[in-house]
Order: structure tokens, then C-alpha cells, then sequence
């Protein structure tokens, strides 16, 4: 976990660090001139058709699912070119039922002009239960993204039909969220991924524990104002499940076979990272319970090896509240590195990837370690919001119960160390809520990401990019012989003055997905050239490409060369 390489222990080191940190953004605070390059965000959602509410219908009596709730997920669902907003929403307590429309789940369409329109009932994707997070992508490459809605007792696979609408397909796929002995399970996040690399979108999926709202324990005190959420220890771990795409709109639970049967916890968010070669690493944020690892072999086998990577527990050899995840390049040397978010007091953690196949704790290095103390993080993820060319971080926050609100951060990256800009990064920025899930896009295709944050019993926010133009490039990349999402190519991107690397994944933060879309802030630069990486082997090179600009990509299709000619 890198502790041997680092002369003190990463809370003294944090303390030592923490008066500069903490004088540099009182510095700010006081009106000291903003840098040219400022990040800066304004809620537009309030004007422009998001009228999301997240409602978990909590009176009192402490539920535990309560808390944990508010996935949201980024898809182009007609195919335009926008990014539209899908919103997962509670049910009322102790049913778990959508008894009333102000429980269901909400699909907005991008009008293309800043605004949204509900399309939920025409879509036909309100929901079904006491839902919490969202997955997004294509699992019959029709070309048209698909929607898997994870929850407490029940998950639900919606089929994009290309019309505008989706068809309920869970049954007749098999992917309702049973386990092996036929439970089912409180499922958090899920993500679509190519495991084994067969061009078809796998599925798997964290469940967080055993709870039944007729026995849960009433922890704290037995009168109202005295009872409290219930720790994690007083429920059982639940085991990873994975679901393999038959290709034919069926799946099948394969979970012990693939070699993940003894892999138990109580996972959170979901981040994936690949090298472009079919093969992948998974990391699964576990609530007050060693996080997961679980890495590609190979042939269709994986396993878990968050232990011996380094990433099981924090800097100090401790479980943490794991919450959200991602994975990103932060510190730009072309290796995804691990950031996970926690709650007040324990303080979140980096890990940066060494590239042998371990990591060593960066918390305190980069800044994080001290400026995360105070804060119940939830969503969170990597992206260049001032288009430097350094992935900055942006944390969804808030507490567990109503009177711990909090509100967002931004920290900028400055040579992979984290500054935070909060106090300059807008006059609304500064809301408390208790935010939940957070997703990425550029909504208006402006070449800035925007970020969305979904709130318990708030209005939906959503932050758009208002910093400094600087120049961009975004790919929207089309499997051929992958999978038609592209989910784990690799792309590098080459310009005069830096190289970065990117990842085609979209499970970022808190039971979210982000877009599909390969973002990459080019600064002053206007030129590169492009290598992708794609799922099949396939490598892809192009050169003189032009910044300021939304580029289509389809995988080329190789023509096999015969066994019996000269190379």
C-alpha cells in the first residue's frame, strides 16, 4: 500500500501539509484574483426542464436503504448525438412499491437548445421498486444504448427499442438479480463490461447486504429522536454477481465459474479500467469491508486481488466507508490510477497504479489526504474541466442524515496535486444537500464537461461548464468486431506538448454512469494524433487530427491475412 515508501505515516504527513493547503484556499476564499484557467460551474437545472426530485420517503424509522440511493445515468437514447439524463428514484417505505408518480424513476430528453423534456412515460421506464443506481450501454449492438436499473429485491433490464421507447426484458434475459441458491439481492451499482471479450456486453453487479425492511435491527434508541442508521457490521456481505451475454438477449449467472464464488462484501460503486486488450481490472468500493479487486485472466476467468494489489484497504491498513469510485490518470503518466470516497474522519482515498500490478497509497501526496477530512463523499470521479490537460476531481457530498448536508467540491489538478477551488467555482456552487450520485457529460456539446448531482429530497443539480475556453477533442467511438459501446479500448492522444490516456468506461462515482464519450482538454494545442486501442486487438492510427471537435470513430474491419502469405 506504499507505506514503505513513505518516511512518515500518511495522517502525520497529512497534517503537515494541511496548514499550506488550508491557507492556500482561505487565500482564495478572500478574493485574490482567479487564475486564467478557473473552473467554474452555474445550476442550470432549474431553469431548463430538470425538475428530478430523489425521494426516499424516510419518517423517522430509520430504514437502512434509506441513505444509499440516487444513481443517475447518461445515455443518447435517440441516438442524436446529445446526451440525455436518466434519474433512479426511491419507492415509498416499507412496500418498496412506486405507489405514486413522485417516486418514479425519470428519463429527460436533451432538446439541443439547453433545455429537457420528461419523456419517462412515453419511454415506458418508471420503475419498479426502491431502486439505486443505473448502468448504461448497448448489450444486442443494435445500436441504441440500454438501460439496467439495479435496486433493493429486484433488478430491471430495459431494451432500447430505437422508437423512442424501452421493452422490460428482465425475465426473458435473466438478469432480475438472483443469486446462486435463488435470492434476490439489494444490488447498488452494476456495470456493463466485455469480460471475455466474445463483441458482447457482460454485466456485473455489487450488492451491498441482507436486509428485509421487516427485520431490520433499530439501532441507536428505541424513541424516534434517538434512533440512528445502523452500522454496516450489523448485516452479512453479499457475493459479486456476473451475468455472461449469451448473444442471443439472454444471460447467464456465472459468477462461480468465472472464479469469483468465495467473493463476498458490501460493494458501493463500481470503476472499470482496461488496456485495450479484452482484458480488464474492476475495482469495487466496499462499505466498511475490504475493497475488491478483481482482475482479467484471461479465457474468461477472473479473480480477486485487491489484497495483494494494494488497494484493500487505506493508507493505513484500514477498511473505510467506501462509497464512490474511478478510475483516471491523475497524475499523467498513461496508467489508471484508483480514487474512493468515504465518509467525515476517515478522509478518501488515492491509489496510484504503479504498472506492475499493484498500487501505492497517494492520498497525502496529492493533497487529497487533508482536504477530504471533513467531507461524506458519494459520487466522485476524474475529468478535465479546464481542458489543461489534467484530470481534475470532482466529489459529490453530503451526510448520512438530514441534518449533515454538505456541499460539492472541485479540486484542480496541478501537477498531480489536488488545489480546492470550491470557493471560486461558481456563487450557487457552495449548496448544501446530501448528495448522492453524479454523472458526466457535455451537455451541450460545447466542449466542456458539465457535471450532474442528484440530492436526497432536493431538486436534481445540474453543473454547467462555464470555465475559459481552452481547446478539446472528444471521441464517440463504434465497435465492430468489439463490442458496439467500445467499452475497454484505450485511447492515446499525442499532441506537440503531452500525451494522455483514456479509457472507454463509463461506471464513474456512485452506482452512475457517466458518457460513453472520450473527453481529452488540449490546452493551447490544436493538432494531435490519435492511437486506439480496441477491445478486439485491433490498433487504429490517425494522425493531423483537428481540435474543437465531436469525432466519430467506427473500428475498422481487418481483413484476415491467409496462413499462406508472406508478412
Amino acid at each position: 500500500m506504499g507505506k514503505n515508501n513513505q518516511p512518515l505515516n500518511r495522517r502525520s504527513f497529512a497534517k503537515l501539509l494541511g496548514g499550506a493547503l488550508i491557507a492556500q484556499s482561505a487565500g482564495r476564499t478572500f478574493g485574490l484574483p482567479l487564475p486564467s484557467g478557473a473552473i467554474q460551474f452555474e445550476n442550470v437545472a432549474p431553469a431548463c426542464g430538470l425538475d428530478f426530485v430523489l425521494r426516499n420517503d424516510a419518517s423517522g424509522r430509520k430504514y437502512q436503504v434509506e441513505t444509499v440511493l440516487g444513481g443517475l445515468g447518461v445515455i443518447d437514447f435517440d441516438h442524436d448525438g446529445w446526451p440525455d439524463l436518466y434519474c433512479v428514484n426511491g419507492a415509498s417505505l416499507p412496500n418498496l412499491q412506486k405507489s405514486d408518480p413522485r417516486f418514479w424513476n425519470r428519463l429527460y430528453r436533451n432538446n439541443r437548445d439547453g433545455t429537457f423534456t420528461d419523456v419517462t412515460q412515453k419511454a415506458c421506464v418508471q420503475g419498479r421498486g426502491y431502486e439505486m443506481g443505473v448502468a448504461v450501454g448497448d448489450f444486442n449492438n443494435d445500436g441504441f444504448d440500454d438501460l439496467y436499473v439495479v435496486g433493493v429485491h429486484g433488478n430491471t433490464l430495459y431494451r432500447n427499442n430505437g422508437d423512442g421507447t424501452f421493452t422490460d426484458v428482465t425475465q426473458a434475459a435473466g438478469v432480475s438479480g438472483l443469486d446462486a441458491k435463488g435470492r434476490k439481492l439489494w444490488s447498488v451499482a452494476a456495470a456493463w463490461i466485455d469480460y471475455d471479450n466474445d463483441g458482447h456486453l457482460d454485466l456485473i453487479v455489487s450488492n451491498y447486504c441482507d436486509w428485509a425492511a421487516g427485520s431490520d435491527p433499530i439501532c441507536g434508541g428505541l424513541a424516534g429522536a434517538t434512533r440512528t442508521y445502523c452500522h454496516p457490521d450489523m448485516y452479512r456481505a453479499e457475493p459479486v454477481l456476473l451475468f455472461h451475454n449469451n448473444g442471443n438477449g439472454t444471460f447467464r449467472e456465472v459468477s462461480a465459474e468465472a472464479g469469483l464464488a468465495k467473493v463476498l462484501g458490501k460493494g458501493m460503486g463500481i470503476a472499470i479500467a482496461s488496456e485495450g486488450d479484452g482484458c480488464s481490472d474492476i475495482f469495487i468500493a466496499n462499505d466498511n469491508d475490504r475493497n475488491l479487486l478483481i482482475r482479467s485472466l484471461g479465457g474468461g476467468k477472473l479473480k480477486e486481488v485487491g489484497i495483494q494489489a494494494g488497494v484493500a484497504y487505506n493508507g493505513d491498513g484500514r477498511q473505510i466507508s467506501g462509497m464512490g469510485a474511478d478510475f483516471g490518470d491523475f497524475d499523467g503518466d498513461g496508467l489508471p490510477d484508483i480514487v474512493m470516497t468515504g465518509l467525515r474522519g476517515e478522509t478518501f482515498e488515492l491509489f496510484r497504479n504503479r504498472g506492475d500490478g499493484t498500487f501505492e497509497d497517494a492520498s497525502a501526496s496529492s493533497g487529497l489526504l487533508a482536504l477530504s477530512r471533513g467531507w461524506n463523499g458519494w459520487g466522485c470521479g476524474f475529468a478535465d474541466f479546464d481542458n489543461d490537460g489534467q484530470l481534475d476531481l470532482f466529489l459529490a457530498n453530503g451526510g448520512l442524515d438530514a441534518n449533515e448536508p454538505q456541499a460539492n467540491k472541485v479540486l484542480k489538478n496541478e501537477g498531480g496535486k489536488f488545489m480546492d477551488v470550491s470557493s471560486d467555482a461558481g456563487a450557487d456552487f457552495s449548496v448544501s444537500r446530501l448528495h448522492r450520485g453524479m454523472a458526466f457529460a457535455d451537455f451541450n456539446n460545447d466542449g466542456r464537461i458539465d457535471v450532474a448531482v442528484s440530492s436526497i429530497n432536493e431538486p436534481i443539480e445540474l453543473w454547467m461548464n462555464r470555465s475559459p475556453a481552452q481547446h478539446w477533442l472528444q471521441l464517440s467511438l463504434e465497435g465492430t468486431r468489439s463490442n458496439r459501446s467500445a467499452l475497454g479500448a484505450k485511447v492515446v492522444c499525442k499532441s506537440a506538448s503531452r500525451t494522455q490516456v483514456a479509457r472507454v468506461a463509463n461506471s464513474v462515482g456512485y452506482a452512475s454512469s457517466s458518457d460513453l464519450r472520450v473527453h481529452f482538454g488540449l490546452g493551447a494545442e490544436n493538432k494531435v494524433s490519435l492511437e486506439i486501442h480496441w477491445p478486439s486487438g485491433t490498433i487504429q492510427k490517425i494522425d493531423h487530427v483537428s481540435a474543437d471537435q465531436l469525432l466519430k470513430l467506427e473500428e475498422p474491419v481487418q481483413t484476415p491475412v491467409p496462413a499462406n502469405t508472406p508478412k
